[in-house]
């Protein structure tokens, strides 16, 4: 049997950033943009940059540009036109007519990819709400074919009629996700308040940055990993031994990059609610990429958009296996001086080069967990095994059938061992 391939998608990339962004960081952001391409599937064949002092209200670009895109596409034979700016829907209609090629911006871009990233039923239903909250304003460019036939009989009544009737499923669909998702969120919380007293922790970061990585050396794991823009999309959770008696439960949640969709932000949000209910966030920064203070930027306006900027947060700079060891003492030295949060510097990939995260996490918890002084009956054996399994046993006495334990225990084990009457528990 012959199989046909479907052929690649002819890209071209337009990049039109205000004349006041460096341009350094203008061609990162177009560089991004080519990989984000290439994870959508399509072969790059030419980029286009002008830079702007406001975008054109008609077709973003000026009419020379367009002129000079136009000529681009024919040379290359492209089928497509990328552009790094969100487009209005009008803006996207009129650059189809004068280009006579579809058109995307980068919005659309990115909700493509997590379409064809998204694995479970939650993150699928998080995508398709994001795509059809930015299909509703734009459905007129969707139905533009119709008004080529002006005054055709029989034509313009249903076009307009059939237009409403989309756009009133659309609405019905999209009630209808989002009750899913407030059911997910629902049995998240369930899920969450039945192991509300392991310590838990989220790792969140820019696109790539290696969350994926960390959580696998971690865990011993098997978690997917790919050199790839949004890589993995669904949340995975996964016990991590800490040593010395400590453990922890550790998130991993979607990458975050600049520019994204805000209707995707909000699809998201019942994943990222493993964030908000999290102990502490480990934000993941990779310390190699040229661009990497930006990203945290990026990172933090996100978690600040989700009212997570006030979390306890571990700074973890990872990939230091790719600098040399003098870069490597340049930020060490400059992150002690300059940084309020604790950070750490790991990699997955050299012996050992994780252990540095495993040990602050277990220094955190134990500082989170106050010393207590337990006296109980030497008879309670299920009450002094709990204390071995929920804390860390400093020391042990034993006198005349009673038991005498220095521990430090989390909140909830010294709780509900108050509420005890055969144990004492008082602050040692």
């Amino acid at each position: 049997m012959i199989e046909l391939e479907t052929p690649r998608e002819r890209a071209v990339l337009v990049g039109a950033p205000s004349k006041r962004l460096p341009a350094e960081t203008a061609a990162e952001h177009l560089e991004e943009l080519a990989r984000l391409t290439d994870t959508a599937g399509a072969e790059i064949v030419g980029s286009l940059v002008q830079r702007l002092d406001t975008p054109h209200p008609r077709s973003y670009l000026g009419e020379g540009k367009i002129e000079e895109l136009r000529e681009l596409l024919d040379e290359a034979n492209a089928t497509l036109v990328v552009f790094d700016e969100e487009l209005s829907p009008a803006q996207g209609k009129n650059l189809e007519d004068l280009l006579g090629r579809r058109v995307l911006d980068r919005a659309e871009l990115i909700l493509d990819i997590f379409a064809t990233r998204a694995r479970t039923s939650e993150a699928k239903t998080q995508v398709e709400l994001a795509q059809l909250q930015y299909l509703l304003p734009r459905l007129t460019r969707m139905w533009a074919h119709l008004s080529r036939v002006r005054g055709g009989i029989g034509m313009r009544g249903p076009g307009e009629t059939q237009l409403e009737t989309d756009r009133q499923m659309i609405n019905r669909k999209i009630s209808r996700l989002k009750a899913d998702l407030e059911r997910v969120a629902r049995r998240r919380a369930t899920q969450r308040s039945g192991r509300n007293e392991a310590f838990r922790a989220a790792l969140v970061g820019y696109t790539n940055a290696g969350k994926s990585s960390i959580l696998r050396g971690m865990s011993g794991a098997d978690v997917f990993v790919e050199d790839r823009l949004f890589a993995t999309l669904d949340a995975a959770t996964r016990a991590v031994d800490l040593g010395d008696g400590y453990e922890c439960l550790l998130s991993d949640t979607v990458g975050f990059i600049r520019k994204l969709p805000h209707h995707l932000v909000a699809s998201f949000r019942a994943t990222l609610e493993e964030s908000r209910d999290a102990d502490l966030l480990l934000h993941v920064i990779d310390l190699s990429h040229p661009g990497w203070e930006e990203q945290r930027g990026v990172v933090e306006a996100v978690l600040a958009d989700l009212e997570l900027d006030e979390q306890p947060t571990i700074l973890v700079f990872n990939k230091v296996d790719r600098l040399t060891h003098e870069e490597e003492e340049i930020w060490r030295r400059r992150v002690a001086v300059e940084e309020s949060h604790p950070a750490v510097f790991v990699s997955t990939l050299e012996p050992g080069g994780i252990e540095p995260l495993r040990t602050l996490l277990r220094d955190t918890i134990r500082s989170a967990n106050p010393r207590m002084r337990i006296t109980l009956p030497a008879a309670e054996g299920g009450i002094l095994a709990e204390i071995y399994r929920d804390g860390e046993v400093l020391r042990r006495e034993e006198e005349n059938g009673t038991v005498i334990v220095h521990a430090r225990l989390p909140a909830a084990t010294v709780g509900r061992l108050r509420r005890r009457p055969q144990v004492q528990v008082s602050e040692d």
